[in-house]
């Protein structure tokens, strides 16, 4: 793990034991009731959630699939094991495990990294625009039709809803303009930003011209339209998963009528939360985080958050663990060199400017 994180992980386990010290004495928690919480919980809604996330990697194996197509077929359902593996190694080690995917991708089709990880930037940018077109969606639909009720701090939640959809907005004519004229955004951001620092103004650039080459995958309008369609019912049934494992919790009325909007709400919230996750640690702070939301926004028990934040994280984030140790094993493959290797072949510095990566990705794998 880079030095920064575990400096990073060190001042997150600093800033808790501080708030757990000041609480100590001044919020009141009941074992017993967070138990009793757990124990009563709708196990069916639970499991309905859990079987959304997991089909939620199967949309994202055959997305990868299909934005690969035009440069090698590989099977729809090939690439599951690379996903799956891929996010067991981010739930255990972090972040820093982002590249696992792409570096096994690459591993597995034979093709260049560097194609890889702009299918991944490719990705996380279609991940971005459905969660924010959906969740502003339903937040601005109830603004406009719902009651008084239906949304706590409706005016800051109304705000929120508009961000959403501009920034949806803007990333789609951002997505145009870089599909047609890459070169050239690449060039403006390298020279204005150049004025500031120059690394900076290369690093930017190379960002685009990465994301450029990502999307040649997409030579259609068709091929857009199922990776959109893809990627706006994977999302809505991760929300799907939120709702339910949140409804579950019949032992908390504010959990258990919990709406939609309400639910897209914390899955926003959770999102955030998990943006810098930590290895091990971050499960714990995002549990709080998500908890306190829940307390504040909706006057949900801390007991029956604490454990509807818990169940939250395990059923979107961790149940792919055990799946993915035993795949990885039947693999033979070791998470923490998996994750080195692919952290270090990451950073091998590439021209952008002078490599090919589609033409390299269309030769046959030796």
């Amino acid at each position: 793990m880079k030095k920064k994180q575990w400096i990073l992980g060190v001042i997150v386990l600093v800033a808790l034991a501080a708030i757990l010290f000041w609480g100590r004495d001044r919020i009141h928690f009941d074992f017993a009731v967070f138990r009793a919480q757990l124990a009563g919980a709708d196990w069916t809604k639970i499991a309905i959630g859990l079987a959304c996330i997991y089909l939620g990697y199967v949309f994202r194996a055959v997305r990868w699939a299909l934005l690969l197509r035009h440069n090698k077929k590989v099977g729809l359902f090939s690439l599951l094991g690379t996903q799956v593996i891929g996010f067991t190694a981010v739930a255990i080690l972090g972040r820093v495990a982002d590249p696992v995917r792409p570096y096994l991708v690459s591993k597995k089709t034979g093709l260049t990294l560097s194609t890889q990880i702009a299918v991944y930037i490719v990705e996380r940018l279609f991940d971005a625009g459905s969660m924010a077109l959906i969740f502003s969606s339903v937040i601005l639909f109830t603004v406009w039709f719902g009651q008084p009720g239906d949304l706590p701090h409706i005016e800051i939640v109304k705000k929120a809803g508009y961000s959403a959809m501009a920034l949806t907005v803007a990333g789609a004519l951002f997505l145009v303009l870089v599909r047609l004229a890459g070169n050239l955004v690449a060039g403006f951001f390298e020279s204005t930003l150049g004025l500031a620092s120059k690394r900076l103004g290369q690093a930017v650039a190379d960002k685009v011209r990465s994301f450029r080459a990502g999307l040649d995958t997409m030579r259609s309008f068709s091929d857009f339209a199922i990776t959109a369609g893809l990627s706006i019912a994977m999302w809505l049934m991760i929300t799907v998963a939120y709702l339910e494992t949140m409804q579950a919790f019949t032992g908390s009325k504010e959990l258990a009528a919990m709406t939609l909007p309400k639910a897209m709400l914390m899955l926003a919230f959770s999102g955030a939360a998990s943006a810098f996750q930590l290895p091990i640690l971050g499960w714990f702070t995002q549990i709080g985080l998500v908890a306190a939301a829940m307390v504040n926004f909706y006057s949900v028990g801390s007991e029956a958050a604490t454990a509807c934040a818990a169940m939250l994280l395990i059923v979107s984030f961790l149940a792919v663990i055990p799946v993915g140790l035993v795949w990885a094993q039947v693999d033979h493959i070791s998470l923490r060199q998996i994750t080195s290797e692919s952290e270090q072949a990451s950073e091998v510095p590439t021209d952008p400017a002078s490599e090919n990566p589609v033409a390299e990705a269309s030769e046959p794998a030796s």
